[in-house]
């Protein structure tokens, strides 16, 4: 709870769209965390399996942020 608490202040208080980012993977990570600890104590797969999908939509999120952040850097460059 206390990983959720501050990820929420991060994304409110910013300063930059990476810290923001980030603060999302940080709540990615932490329901992974939890729906295998999850899955664990009750023995249900599906669950697993459920923390394996968020783990893999996590990485791709942070690669589609990095490639936008990128060609907007990009642009930046060329306009200067």
């Amino acid at each position: 709870m206390l990983n959720l608490g501050v990820g929420m202040w991060r994304i409110l208080r910013g300063p930059t769209a990476a810290d923001r980012m980030l603060a999302a993977q940080l709540f990615g990570t932490t329901a992974v965390a939890v729906l295998l600890l999850l899955a664990q104590a009750t023995g249900n797969a599906a669950v697993r399996d459920v923390a394996v999908l968020f783990a893999l939509l996590a990485a791709v999120t942070a690669v589609a942020f990095v490639r936008r952040a990128w060609s907007n850097q990009d642009q930046d460059h060329d306009t200067h």
